[in-house]
């Protein structure tokens, strides 16, 4: 990325104000602005999220914010209340408190002098779902956002479950905001009520994953902040940005059909970060089209952002199988809407372990499969964040315990955009169950890169408000959703549709094993096939190279690391997947604050026993600066029973080396169709 200190505008920085809320909370706010502002009123900018704006998101901030800040807008940076410095308790992701506190800020933005009463809204990830969801509640001064990372719909699409199946990125992303929510603010900034500050929120943030586990099924829990329920609710333009690497690429297909706002989509071939930071590569001038964007819609220039195509993805070339790569060659494509004019659907009927071409006539036979635990432990992450290595591994590892339909080899390119689909005529030994299914690149020498995914629970095959247990050995049609991609199949590789009925651990496995019969002839795959290049790609508009402002100095104090390690011990068939996230000490120079994060994950199981499955999440966070040290430790533990899943967690908070703090959670739950 090349850094630019030199902007058209010379920007000002209040590294920290409150905004005063309706009922006296106050929340941390950094802002960075034109100096000019102060005469000449610019629109402003918030990112809203909960994680610490002094130091966690410290450096992403210095980056973002005064580039966007130096071409002519106010940038607020703004911890939710119970983050960072800001007062009060965070008790659960979006809930209307969170939503109410950001119109209110909006609303604070828009009054100030330097504003000119305009605002939008950014952010990946968490600020790209409340940007989405304040959209929907229209407050009066916001006039476009830009969200990176998101969902328009918690249930069915974001880290807590997929087809109905539970998904370990349940547990561990509550561990993650279990961590964040124990985090004390800084002294230096809030003076000696830290430590109150800080006791309040170890006592009353409490265990998300309680109430998420909860909410089995699509409720009502759910339905709110799920943009999806109403489309029309969102009045002002949304740019809709993610990665084929990320979890949450579906919700930009998703939003580029059913709103009718004006609208833009972009997909890389990103993990989850912003593009100009996008890993893997190529990474993008992201922030210039961010700029561009506010220009039409908060400065009114007509600047032609919406005469290109309505969405553009990266068509991702064949590619071996890696967990970690820079690089993930491939070509730019533009779409004028959404679904696409260019793509037609092909079906593939199912055969004897083969996927016959179009309109082939293949025999109805019975092919059965009771998959292993092991089938998913090379599955990688359901959202990548490009830790090495989050990405899935050669899946010839997992197709042994998989029934694996494969074409013919190609005579020439396959190019698909979009999500497939797999229609399954099936039978199941088991009440619950679930389907897996994957579709891979196959290569010549029979490496296999998983493409995209899609899991089913199949006692939500018909609704994921009430789910029906099935009837074994009862036929049932039923239809998977794959995650869109964009993949180009080059001539002498395969395609290869695989399923099995475990993905552990991915996802939670049903509560006992079950065997899966797919009839051939009644089951097809569908894939969305694109032509050759369509004319507008050749005169698509190139991306400029990533520019950002020069970053906060940050001293690498302890280096971090990253393992991902998958054992099996053959005397007692005892698995494990254990991974070390371990971001090391960072100092930051501008306060003289060293933080330091590690996560350790485990999960385990025994042989083919589904109630022997475990997921252990521990988190260390650390702050220091002179005398004053204060470190969290939170250890989340998730086990089950055929019946319920067992919940135990402990929170202990240090200062220095006495434990000042520690609480115990212990919920049984019981399974709801899981």
């Amino acid at each position: 990325m090349r850094e630019v200190a030199a902007l058209p505008y010379t920007v000002r920085q209040d590294e920290h104000l409150w905004i005063p809320l309706s009922d006296g909370t106050r929340l941390a706010a950094r802002i960075w602005r034109p100096v000019s502002a102060d005469n000449d009123p610019v629109p402003a900018v918030l990112e809203y999220i909960p994680y610490r704006k002094r130091d966690l998101t410290a450096v992403r901030d210095s980056i973002n914010h005064p580039y966007m800040a130096g071409h002519g807008y106010a940038c607020a940076r703004v911890d939710l209340r119970g983050t960072g410095e800001s007062e009060g308790v965070l008790t659960d992701e979006y809930l209307d408190q969170e939503l109410r506190d950001a119109e209110e800020v909006l609303a604070w933005l828009a009054e100030q002098p330097w504003c000119d009463g305009r605002t939008g809204m950014m952010g990946i990830s968490w600020g790209g779902f409340n940007a989405l969801q304040v959209a929907a509640r229209q407050p009066p001064s916001l006039r476009a956002i830009v969200i990176v990372s998101f969902t328009d719909d918690r249930y069915a699409d974001d880290m807590h479950f997929m087809g109905g199946c539970l998904l370990s990125d349940n547990v561990s992303e509550a561990s993650t905001m279990f961590a964040h929510t124990s985090c004390p603010p800084d002294p230096a900034l809030v003076g000696e009520r830290w430590r109150d500050m800080w006791l309040q929120r170890l006592e009353g943030s409490g265990l998300w994953l309680h109430e998420w586990l909860k909410h089995q099924r699509r409720d009502d829990y759910w339905r709110h902040g799920s943009v999806s329920e109403n489309y029309q609710a969102v009045r002002c333009p949304v740019f809709g940005v993610s990665g084929w690497a990320d979890g949450y690429s579906n919700s930009v297909f998703r939003l580029m059909e059913h709103l009718d706002v004006p609208r833009k989509g972009l997909i890389g071939p990103w993990s989850h970060k912003y593009p100009h930071l996008g890993k893997p590569g190529p990474a993008i001038g992201f922030l210039q089209e961010v700029v561009r964007w506010w220009d039409r819609w908060l400065k009114d220039i007509d600047n032609g952002v919406m005469d290109e195509p309505m969405l553009r993805v990266w068509m991702q070339d064949s590619m071996p199988p890696s967990t970690a790569y820079a690089e993930r060659p491939g070509h730019w494509v533009g779409e004028p809407s959404w679904p696409s004019p260019h793509t037609r659907p092909y079906e593939l009927p199912l055969g004897d372990h083969r996927l016959a071409m179009p309109q082939e006539e293949v025999e109805e036979l019975e092919l059965r499969v009771e998959s292993p635990l092991s089938v998913g432990q090379f599955a990688g992450k359901w959202c990548s964040y490009s830790a090495p290595p989050d990405l899935p591994y050669d899946q010839r590892e997992e197709d042994g315990g998989s029934l694996v339909f494969n074409t013919d080899v190609l005579d020439e390119h396959w190019k698909i955009l979009g999500g497939p689909v797999a229609h399954l005529e099936i039978a199941v030994s088991e009440p619950v169950a679930m389907v897996a299914a994957r579709l891979s690149d196959v290569a010549p020498d029979g490496r296999s890169t998983r493409v995209t995914f899609g899991m089913l629970n199949l006692t939500h095959r018909d609704s994921d408000e009430t789910p029906e247990p099935l009837v074994p050995e009862r036929r049932y049609q039923v239809d998977i959703p794959l995650n869109g991609v964009a993949q180009d199949f080059p001539p002498g590789h395969r395609i290869r549709l695989s399923l099995s009925t475990s993905y552990w651990p991915l996802a939670w496995p049903p509560p006992r094993p079950a065997r899966l019969c797919v009839f051939t002839g009644a089951s097809r795959l569908l894939l969305p096939v694109r032509p050759a290049a369509e004319p507008e790609e050749v005169t698509l508009r190139p991306f400029d190279e990533p520019e950002g402002a020069p970053p906060v100095t940050a001293t690498q104090v302890r280096p971090g690391e990253e393992r991902w390690t998958v054992s099996r011990d053959l005397v007692d068939y005892h698995s494990e997947l254990q991974v070390v996230k371990d971001s090391g000490v960072v100092r930051f120079e501008d306060h003289g604050l060293e933080v330091g994060r590690h996560v350790y994950q485990r999960y385990g199981w025994v042989a083919d026993d589904f109630e022997s499955v475990w997921g252990e999440v521990e988190s260390t966070m650390t702050f220091r600066r002179g005398d004053w040290h204060v470190r969290t430790v939170t250890r989340t533990v998730l086990s089950c029973s055929h019946r319920e899943f067992q919940l135990h967690a402990q929170l202990d908070g240090y200062e220095g080396h006495r434990r000042t703090y520690s609480h115990n959670w212990h919920h049984t739950i019981p399974r709801d169709h899981v």
